[in-house]
């Protein structure tokens, strides 16, 4: 198959790294496989990177404290219609080079598989025409798509019913003013002259398609994968020894996010941490991210790239917390079972459906709570927590990359079966 994607980047986290192993995964199996992104940085031939002004600047924006915001700033100086959008609220679309996409593309695709379109670079209004000529995927990896501008709408229900009077215009991806109703109205009637295959990591997050203004032709759930290569359990001891941890003490393991990323809920962590040292003060704390404040016994480890590194950080570590107001998939989490690392984490979207509670882990609804199941987890004896070692090692193994891409690959052959024949039905 030919086989386009299109993404943000070709470098970060979830989404990113997701659609980036599904494009090695592809080519590896011997189908043409071409990965279309806002910004590339990486200088494999076969990620195309959709022309913008900023694009040709991107090494010099990497120097400067804050490059997303100047890289948004001059694209939106290149072309001024964007500037009334951005100052109303309104959803940014147009970006020219995105109709170029598929003159980049070095053969025709056979299926085109969208992952994050948000992040200011991508123009909705072309899904109605692609879907017309190619079988067309949309990958949620949030809600955005369903809201009037939030990457997750948390306990606010007005997606449901045309958004407006938006209760938190600051959160990713923040705006000016509240022109949610009119952004909502304009998804809703691209998505109407549209033909949509949905997918999703979870069934929480089809269940909110369900009740949303998307109403996707099929929809599919397949969870992210993992290399499960690469995260396997292993020996805690040379994990320690190998990251220069203290051998002897309770070691519990956390990522950390900025201050201002509302939806991985910092406060949330900070206080789980607080609170879990005060019950166990001979526990300390494995930080692996952005800085965090030091009130715990910290070591500290900066954003880490190689998976094999992080692996080891998940093998050092008694117990993996993660705090979050909203998850539609946990990937740290699955990294974290499949390495025999037994998890605590919010008792929110997708991370319910990973997470056997009392098994492999616990959900918690409060700081309070994620603090106390981790600390019970602590203090089990050997016996027990080894048996929670070993559950949350099976069930991590379950997401392997093996199995998603096999998972896609089979719904990519079914959908263009159905797509040949409705194109012979109308011959």
């Amino acid at each position: 198959m030919n086989i386009l994607q299109i993404n943000s980047s070709d470098t970060g986290g979830g989404a990113e790294g997701s659609a980036r192993n599904l494009f090695r995964a592809y080519r590896e199996r011997g189908h043409r496989s071409w990965l279309a992104v806002g910004t590339k940085l990486s200088d494999d031939p076969d990620i195309l990177q959709i022309p913008s002004f900023s694009a040709r600047f991107l090494k010099l924006f990497l120097r400067l404290p804050h490059p997303e915001s100047f890289r948004r700033l001059t694209d939106r100086l290149r072309h001024p219609s964007r500037l009334p959008d951005w100052w109303c609220g309104r959803d940014e679309m147009t970006y020219p080079g995105c109709h170029h996409i598929l003159r980049l593309c070095p053969a025709k695709p056979d299926i085109i598989h969208c992952h994050n379109l948000h992040d200011w670079y991508f123009d909705l209004r072309l899904l109605p025409q692609w879907s017309r000529r190619f079988p067309l995927i949309l990958n949620l990896r949030d809600t955005w798509t369903l809201t009037g501008h939030c990457a997750y709408f948390m306990d606010c229900d007005r997606w449901q019913s045309g958004c407006g009077n938006c209760p938190r215009l600051n959160v990713y991806p923040a705006c000016r003013r509240d022109a949610t109703a009119f952004n909502w109205r304009q998804k809703a009637d691209i998505f109407a002259q549209s033909r949509l295959y949905v997918t999703a990591p979870s069934q929480w997050l089809l269940d909110c398609v369900a009740r949303s203004m998307l109403q996707p032709v099929q929809t599919q759930c397949i969870p992210n994968g993992i290399d499960t290569t690469v995260f396997t359990p292993g020996s805690q001891q040379e994990a320690r020894h190998a990251l220069q941890l203290p051998m002897n003490v309770p070691l519990v393991l956390f990522a950390s996010a900025s201050a201002q990323n509302h939806y991985k809920a910092p406060d949330s962590m900070a206080d789980a941490l607080e609170q879990l040292h005060a019950a166990l003060p001979e526990a300390q704390f494995v930080c692996v991210g952005a800085t965090p404040p030091r009130t715990v016994p910290l070591h500290y480890i900066p954003y880490i790239k190689e998976p094999h590194r992080m692996a080891l950080c998940y093998r050092a570590a008694d117990v993996f917390i993660h705090t979050a107001r909203a998850e539609a998939f946990g990937k740290t989490v699955t990294e974290a079972m499949a390495c025999g690392t037994p998890t605590v984490a919010s008792n929110v979207g997708g991370l319910r459906e990973q997470i056997l509670h009392g098994e492999t882990g616990f959900l918690g609804d409060t700081a309070a709570e994620l603090a106390a199941h981790a600390a019970a987890i602590l203090r089990m004896p050997p016996q027990q927590r080894s048996a929670m070692r070993e559950a949350a090692a099976r069930r991590g193994a379950q997401f392997s990359l093996t199995r998603q891409v096999n998972a896609f690959l089979s719904w990519y052959e079914e959908i263009l079966a159905n797509h040949r024949q409705r194109a012979s039905c109308k011959a």
